[in-house]
């Protein structure tokens, strides 16, 4: 089955004693077992399974093309679960200089407390991640491609070639393409995450997150931290964010639409300087982006000529675009990382221009939309 086909039906066939066409919120906690250790369909308590919350694994990884998805309460307790079954006190990972915030947050101020190190490397240059590789042994690549906030593009082929011959996996945090632009598994990397409060979910109403597998090598060992740590999906978020897949493919389709106008003229825009998106042919990865993603996404970064205030300005002068934190929602965002999303990298190699604008363009009307920006702007 295709994308569109797999998001409607994969892990959703109809309830069999009513049938019904969408699955049911399992908002229970306890099953009423089969006599003593005797689980009914494998269900004895919600932390460890639910059937509202297997739905939404078996569909995601489904549209990942991956063995086994694992949903989680936010894409920040996806990531800490899945680096504490890879790795251990003295492991290594290598990170994007232009990683996420909370992700540079978490390497940063947690698992570096627990004898796990980093080292952020400019992953768009493949000899830097070579000699990084070559210094010190790795356990991981953590990748993003495209990078939040600079839109940066990853070779993900490249850098999993690279990874596996050092002896490193290579995990993908998808969130900004979603499984609908790119599937980092069919391009070789081991595991990709998400945040599917993001585009998944797709309507700001539900924060999850999701790790899915290439192959079943430590299926259980996520399993089984997933369970002993607990910070799992609920039945109703799981079920928002079924509801979210359903119209992924052509929420993404305008998303990415709505976006290339929005970077066109903003590239030609005396106050900006710079636009960051990766479907603008002079971005330094739009020849990379165009040949493992379907289209080239909905977030646009930009950088103004006036500096710092005036960027500050412009996110409070919108009106359609919403001042706020997330993205990959229906309605448009509009933000300033250095002070919000980004503050945590503040003083690291990972700081980000002070005079950098993020937008998530949202699946309005794009004339509304580009005259808000350029009011805003002027």
């Amino acid at each position: 089955m295709n994308f569109e086909t797999l998001a409607i039906h994969a892990g959703q066939e109809p309830d069999p004693m009513t049938g019904a066409v969408i699955p049911p919120i399992y908002q229970t906690s306890t099953y009423k077992q089969d006599g003593v250790g005797g689980t009914r369909g494998g269900y004895e308590y919600s932390r460890t399974r639910n059937p509202t919350r297997t739905a939404l694994e078996e569909c995601l990884a489904a549209l990942e093309n991956g063995s086994q998805a694992y949903a989680f309460a936010s894409g920040m307790a996806a990531e800490d679960c899945l680096l504490r079954v890879l790795c251990a006190p003295g492991d290594h990972v290598l990170i994007p200089a232009d990683a996420y915030g909370g992700t540079y947050r978490l390497f940063a101020r947690v698992l570096s407390r627990w004898g796990i190190s980093y080292e952020p490397v400019p992953q768009t240059d493949l000899d830097a991640v070579r000699a990084a590789l070559g210094t010190r042994k790795t356990k991981v690549v953590w990748a993003e491609s495209p990078t939040n906030p600079l839109l940066s593009i990853v070779d993900l082929r490249a850098l999993a070639e690279i990874a596996h011959d050092a002896g490193a996996l290579l995990v993908t945090d998808n969130t900004f393409a979603s499984p609908y632009l790119q599937r980092p598994l069919d391009l070789g990397a081991d595991v990709v995450v998400h945040s599917t409060t993001k585009y998944l979910g797709g309507h700001s109403d539900v924060v999850g997150g999701a790790v899915i597998l290439r192959d079943a090598t430590c299926a259980d060992e996520l399993a089984y931290t997933q369970n002993a740590t607990g910070a799992v999906a609920g039945p109703f978020d799981s079920w928002l964010t079924l509801r979210g897949l359903k119209t992924l493919a052509v929420r993404m389709d305008r998303h990415c639409a709505n976006a290339a106008r929005i970077a066109q003229m903003l590239e030609s825009h005396p106050a900006v300087t710079q636009v960051y998106y990766p479907g603008l042919p002079d971005h330094p990865g739009h020849k990379t982006a165009t040949a493992q993603m379907r289209d080239y996404g909905g977030m646009v970064s930009f950088r103004l000529a006036a500096g710092e205030r005036k960027a500050v300005d412009v996110c409070g002068r919108t009106r359609l675009f919403t001042l706020g934190e997330s993205l990959g929602g229906v309605e448009s965002l509009i933000e300033h990382p250095a002070r919000m999303t980004h503050a945590s990298a503040a003083g690291s190699l990972l700081e980000v221009p002070a005079d950098l604008v993020r937008l998530s363009v949202g699946i309005e009307d794009a004339g509304d939309l580009l005259d808000d920006l350029g009011e805003a702007l002027s």
